[in-house]
């Protein structure tokens, strides 16, 4: 396997510090960390990849397509550069609930190579959503990121082995972060499948255990292949799913 990256939701400095501390046991296994940017919150992903950085060599900023100017530069770029942050993951992002706060009819094809014009330094990657549509338009989606400059890709968490490795024979070539989330409730279960149009395999259950289980045969996947794991410890015990996970 190449790299392991973990998300952790900057909901604010104190807590941020707190999860990359609790982090610190798992140095040894996470390349990375990936900071999401969610407007709820008073730190944006820049900021918190920033303070990540103090614990890790390595973080990423998740940058929101829909709030970028095209006729303007960049206006994290100044502070990327000061924070010697050098990857970034380019996702359209979700409407604000703030109506104050001005989005832009920007797709992350636009946001890449801008990218890529204003920050050639800066190793850009794509998400990919499996679940929003057809298998051949998600794959245009992908070669339009391609095309305007993206280095790799991250996806949705997936659930199923065997739909994974459909994208696994789609995405030969590419370097893919798979990614990976823990599902510890009904009720988590039945937001994936109503917002997501996740379809859940026969055998899942909504545990700890299951969730450690799947984590491992991806790992296991991308050990094999060469490929990186996303992990994404979303309302769950963080040290009980990663000691389970990276143990």
């Amino acid at each position: 396997m190449k790299r392991i990256s973990v998300e952790l939701v900057p909901r604010d400095e104190d807590a941020l510090r707190g999860e990359l501390a609790l982090l610190g046991k798992f140095k040894e296994q996470v390349d990375v960390i990936n900071i999401p940017d969610l407007l709820r919150f008073p730190t944006r992903s820049w900021q918190g990849a920033a303070i990540a950085k103090e614990y890790f060599p390595e973080s990423m900023p998740h940058i929101r397509a829909m709030d970028i100017d095209l006729d303007k530069e960049l206006a994290m770029k100044d502070y990327l550069r000061e924070h010697d942050i050098r990857e970034v993951l380019v996702i359209e992002g979700d409407p604000p609930q703030d109506m104050m706060h001005e989005v832009y009819p920007t797709n992350s094809v636009d946001v890449i190579w801008k990218f890529r014009k204003e920050m050639p330094g800066v190793k850009v990657y794509a998400g990919i959503d499996q679940y929003r549509g057809s298998l051949s338009q998600e794959l245009y989606r992908i070669k339009r990121k391609l095309q305007a400059g993206a280095a790799g890709f991250f996806t949705q968490p997936f659930f199923d082995m065997r739909f994974l490795s459909v994208y696994a024979d789609m995405l030969q070539g590419l370097e893919v972060y798979w990614g990976v989330s823990p599902v510890m409730s009904a009720r988590s279960q039945s937001y994936w499948e109503r917002k997501n149009h996740v379809v859940f395999p026969h055998a899942f259950e909504p545990t700890l255990d299951w969730s450690v289980a799947f984590a491992k045969e991806v790992m296991d996947f991308a050990e094999r292949e060469g490929n990186n794991v996303y992990l994404m410890p979303i309302k769950t015990n963080l040290e009980a799913y990663l000691e389970g996970v990276l143990a």
